[in-house]
């Protein structure tokens, strides 16, 4: 029998009712601002605890999900599965799927979630917080708001039809579960960070774990929800039409219209460049940066913003 995954995790505890709020970092090891993040909130509410009831109800904090990963610097472990796309895992199986055994037991007994990554050392992402488009109502409406309170720039609801996740396992349990992007490159971007931790408390105190004052400047631009099929799926998007160096035209964020150059694939001898149009008009919401690009593999993602707002869908 393969031995279990035990997470490396932080508890905070309170006796004043309340929900159980789990975070977790590093489901990919290569995303670094998650990390970095959770490290800084264990500190913060250690300091916190000396005061009498400081929190309500109890949080879970695990900076490093997919240690395997983490410790070889790269997206999956060694046998080679995307922790995201084999939850919820298997207690018998291989290194990742045990931890995804590991992460879904935790995630069924949280009652909210909040689920931090970046772009890895592939792709850039514009910050954002988002979600599946939950079945039930209620959870979807507090999903929304979880993720509105997060406070980055883009709100994003999509299909709730994928399998294989952190999200799709809190979505069977009935649990209310967000996810957050935040810029990648392989970087450890302090604002990231920053954002991450301001996020994360902001949450909290929404969800009336802790007091404090709510955040005055509200940065959300978008908050945009997509039901279509596969909506999300960021590794499908605009897929390269050949193997070789990848060099964009427009940065991160960019408004960008259907049929405008995303960028140029070359050869490495030079001898053909195949540009790719953009599929869709909106931003710029993934840059690939890891210039070595495969056939079919995403060159970016170009978030639709002409679709309804969540508050009138």
């Amino acid at each position: 029998m393969s031995e279990a995954i035990k997470l490396q995790r932080r508890e905070f505890t309170c006796d004043v009712p309340g929900p159980h709020l789990l975070i977790t970092g590093g489901v990919h090891g290569d995303e670094f601002e998650p990390v970095a993040a959770i490290r800084r909130l264990i500190r913060r509410l250690e300091a916190m605890s000396t005061m009498p009831k400081f929190l309500r109800g109890r949080l879970t904090l695990v900076p490093v999900v997919n240690e395997a990963a983490f410790l070889s610097g790269a997206r999956r472990a060694e046998d080679g599965l995307d922790l995201a796309r084999v939850c919820p895992g298997d207690p018998n199986g291989s290194v990742t799927e045990r931890t995804g055994h590991a992460l879904s037991e935790l995630i069924r007994a949280a009652d909210h979630y909040i689920d931090l990554h970046s772009g890895g050392t592939a792709f850039s992402v514009l910050p954002l917080a988002g979600y599946m488009l939950h079945a039930d109502e209620a959870i979807r409406d507090c999903q929304r708001e979880m993720a509105k309170s997060f406070n980055l720039p883009i709100v994003w609801g999509t299909s709730p039809d994928l399998d294989g996740r952190s999200l799709s396992v809190a979505r069977d349990a009935g649990v209310p579960a967000i996810y957050a992007e935040y810029h990648g490159s392989g970087l450890c971007d302090p604002a990231g960070v920053d954002a991450y931790v301001a996020g994360c408390f902001s949450v909290m105190q929404m969800l009336e774990m802790i007091d404090g004052v709510p955040q005055t400047d509200c940065l959300v631009e978008h908050v945009i929800e997509d039901p279509r099929p596969a909506s999300g799926v960021m590794q499908l998007c605009n897929p390269s039409p050949m193997t070789g160096l990848y060099e964009p035209t427009v940065e991160l964020g960019a408004r960008i219209d259907a049929g405008d150059l995303i960028g140029t694939v070359h050869d490495p001898l030079g001898n053909e460049s195949m540009p790719i149009p953009a599929r869709k008009t909106g931003i710029l919401l993934v840059q690939r940066t890891f210039s070595r690009v495969r056939k079919g593999e995403s060159i970016g993602v170009v978030l639709e913003t002409t679709r309804a707002p969540a508050e009138t869908s």
